[in-house]
């Protein structure tokens, strides 16, 4: 292998591990707050990529507004989620609620089967074009996805550290009860971090199409688990550790087919998930918790 195409894999890495990154944000903050394990979250990024699909392909709106609205459509189908199946069960069992969680992402899943059908959606690039870089070739739209990617990454630290909704976030991710003794209202702030996460999500099913321009009703899946994964690497309920793990988890599987092992690039990421619970269940970033008895 080249200089310049291992610079080149390393790219394309980078590409995919923003979109998984961008994903295991909104694992990260929703685990961070309510200790769920939103499997769902996969499959907000699928409605979003279908809303991108059609906004284009059957309404001919401009991909800007097309984009728009697959970020607020993302948006309002988190919290209208978190509305419907979460919220009456918060009392319950952590178990019930991860039940609910595999029970919306399959509910997801078949209705847009049902809806838009099994067959693949393609778009034409959405950002196309590439520029010559120390004689590797680098497209717009790698670019463009990585740096959305760190932007977000920034803001929600800012929103999360410097807002007063962020140190609401933090106050009932330390003390739900307290929390609620303070004033906060736990439903205010539970709704508005799957708003978040469902945002970044959106955001995250636009990139996606910038990398892989189709819609498919399964598509949510592995991105999901992917970034799940991702999350844990960089340590759960840590943002920038969701970034690295997402970053992370992006150029091994790049580096792993630039090696002709495409077949074996989700076998190594669900190593990697066994290593780290084996070796370091906290994560690269994550602190370990005790649990009080």
């Amino acid at each position: 292998m080249t200089f310049s195409s291992l610079i080149a894999q390393f790219i394309n890495g980078l590409q995919t591990g923003s979109v998984y990154a961008l994903v295991a944000l909104g694992y990260s903050m929703v685990y961070g707050i309510i200790k769920l394990l939103n499997f769902a979250h996969g499959d907000i990024i699928m409605v979003g990529a279908y809303v991108v699909y059609y906004a284009i392909a059957s309404f001919a709106l401009p991909p800007m507004l097309a984009v728009i609205l697959a970020v607020l459509v993302s948006t309002l189908l988190g919290v209208t989620v978190e509305k419907v199946a979460y919220t009456p069960l918060r009392s319950a069992p952590r178990l019930s609620l991860l039940i609910t969680a595999i029970g919306v992402s399959f509910l997801l899943e078949n209705g847009a089967q049902l809806l838009f059908g099994a067959d693949k959606k393609s778009l034409d690039p959405m950002v196309s074009g590439s520029f010559q870089l120390g004689g590797v070739n680098v497209s717009y739209a790698a670019v463009v996805t990585i740096v959305v990617s760190v932007i977000a990454m920034v803001a929600l630290t800012i929103l999360v550290n410097k807002t007063k909704m962020g140190k609401a976030m933090r106050a009932v991710s330390e003390d739900m009860g307290a929390a609620q003794l303070m004033g906060i209202s736990l439903n205010r702030t539970i709704s508005m971090t799957f708003a978040i996460g469902s945002f970044l999500a959106g955001i995250g099913s636009v990139l996606y199409l910038c990398a892989y321009p189709q819609a498919t009703p399964t598509m949510g899946s592995m991105l999901g688990i992917k970034a799940f994964i991702a999350a844990v690497l960089g340590g759960i309920g840590s943002i920038p550790g969701a970034m690295i793990g997402g970053f992370a988890i992006g150029i091994l599987e790049a580096l792993v087919a630039a090696v002709h092992l495409s077949m074996w690039k989700d076998a190594v990421v669900f190593l990697i998930l066994i290593i780290v619970l084996l070796f370091k269940p906290a994560g690269l970033l994550g602190k370990k918790t005790q649990e009080k008895v």
